[in-house]
């Protein structure tokens, strides 16, 4: 067995690939129309062959909410408070900042929860994220 992918929906197209592509440096490796279905299949990873995020988008305006069983897509960083800076320049909110210099949450524009890894070891804790607190949820 070989995992592939996740798969989420999405109405807002443009911010969902900004956010994914440009903010967390995944690459689009391939796109996929379909006429008769009316939609299209972004899908995305860190390199070709490793696990990739499945973006559908309905032509057609939906709206959606997270199911009860999905939790979040976790992602290791090289640099977690670089990583997190570059969240907080695009205006995304911090959830859950990096104050042990591993580990932070922040949510996509559907809502969706991205856990972020340091790899490797913890990084020494600094300021700000020390000093942070946690909102919202994840």
């Amino acid at each position: 067995m070989k995992y592939l992918h996740a798969m989420i929906r999405t109405n807002k197209l443009e911010d969902t690939l900004n956010f994914y592509c440009e903010l967390m440096g995944l690459k689009l490796l391939r796109k996929k129309d379909s006429e008769s279905g009316r939609f299209s299949l972004y899908f995305l990873a860190t390199h070709e062959g490793a696990p990739e995020i499945e973006v559908t988008h309905n032509w057609d305006e939906e709206e959606y909410a997270n199911g009860n069983n999905f939790g979040h897509f976790a992602f290791k960083v090289d640099n977690i408070y670089e990583q997190c800076e570059t969240f907080m320049e695009a205006g995304v909110d911090i959830l859950r900042p990096p104050r042990d210099g591993y580990m932070a949450f922040v949510k996509d524009p559907n809502n969706i929860s991205i856990e972020l890894l340091q790899d490797g070891e913890r990084l020494e804790p600094i300021e700000p994220w020390i000093s942070m607190e946690n909102i919202g949820t994840w």
